[in-house]
């Protein structure tokens, strides 16, 4: 099975920036970052395939940018000019399947693995 190990969530001011960590163990496939806020359903933010493509949700493109460091087998995402609206759970996912988990909740879930997730929350 697959590990994931998040961290670096915390609080900030609305134009702050935070970077999230996920360390991983195993063979981590595909991998992406989702969020939930509550009440909410949990959606995608970013995304990074095996080949090193990234892909981004509307609402953070421009903010936030998702990187892999492969040696250490470590995904960040680097979060600027943070938002109230981005306030979430921010869990760490991935999936042995081809292509972008972006959209993807229930493939995560059915085939994947999830992160214990790490708070973020901007005021």
């Amino acid at each position: 099975d697959v590990q994931l190990v998040e961290s670096g969530g915390g609080s900030v001011q609305a134009g702050g920036s935070l970077r999230l960590s996920c360390a991983a163990s195993g063979n981590t496939y595909t991998m992406a970052w989702f969020r939930q806020a509550p009440g909410k359903e949990r959606e995608g933010v970013a995304a990074i395939d095996s080949d090193g493509r990234a892909s981004y949700a509307d609402s953070v493109k421009g903010r936030f940018t998702i990187s892999k460091e492969t040696a250490k087998n470590i995904l960040y995402l680097q979060m600027n000019n943070l938002q109230p609206e981005d306030t979430a759970m921010y869990y760490c996912a991935a999936a042995p399947v081809a292509g972008q988990i972006l959209h993807r909740v229930e493939v995560v879930t059915s085939l994947g693995f999830w992160g214990q997730g790490t708070q973020v929350t901007v005021s």
